[in-house]
């Protein structure tokens, strides 16, 4: 979801009481606030070579020591902060969104909003992991040189409707100085 997008959706509910649900039946407490919001542009060079571009807006959360009570914030509390911090700041559009969040038992980590849920007065924004990935296999292509021919990390066809998950292969490529990523 870009920046345009997540803010949109807000803008949708703006009486709402604002909720983050990291967790299977996880919230942020309710006394949270939003620290900051970051805007951290990415250049990569991946695996396969190829030069990737591209910019991350981070929303982060920060729930208090000392538990201040009450009702998490409204929306439009959230938007005031939004529309303060591009005041500073030109935010891009097409940014991705990440929510940033940690606490005594969830190890801080950026996730993605990944649902709006409309539940009474309450809009919660259900996040999903981020994850790595391979972005040569994304393009069916192979980790080190084009020009090297090796695919040592493309998929087989059958296996590429499966989920991803670690793929460990015993082939030359995949050792250490073995040339693959």
């Amino acid at each position: 979801m870009n920046w345009q997008d997540f803010k949109s959706r807000l803008h949708q509910n703006p009486d709402l009481t604002l909720q983050f649900q990291y967790a299977e039946n996880e919230q942020v407490d309710a006394a949270y606030h939003i620290t900051e919001v970051k805007q951290a542009p990415i250049t990569s060079v991946d695996c396969g070579g190829v030069l990737n571009e591209w910019t991350e807006i981070v929303v982060q959360l920060w729930e208090p020591v000392g538990k201040e009570g009450g009702r998490a914030m409204q929306v439009n509390k959230a938007l005031s902060i939004f529309n303060l911090v591009e005041s500073k700041l030109s935010l891009n559009p097409d940014a991705v969104v990440k929510i940033e969040f940690g606490n005594s038992r969830f190890d801080t980590r950026q996730m993605y909003p990944a649902e709006f849920i409309i539940g009474g007065d309450n809009l919660v924004v259900s996040l999903s992991p981020d994850f790595t990935q391979c972005k040569a296999i994304s393009r069916n292509g192979s980790c080190g040189t084009a020009a090297s021919g090796d695919a040592c990390c493309v998929l087989e066809p059958e296996k590429k409707a499966q989920k991803l998950e670690l793929v460990a292969e015993s082939s030359a490529c995949c050792t250490p100085g073995g040339g693959c990523c």
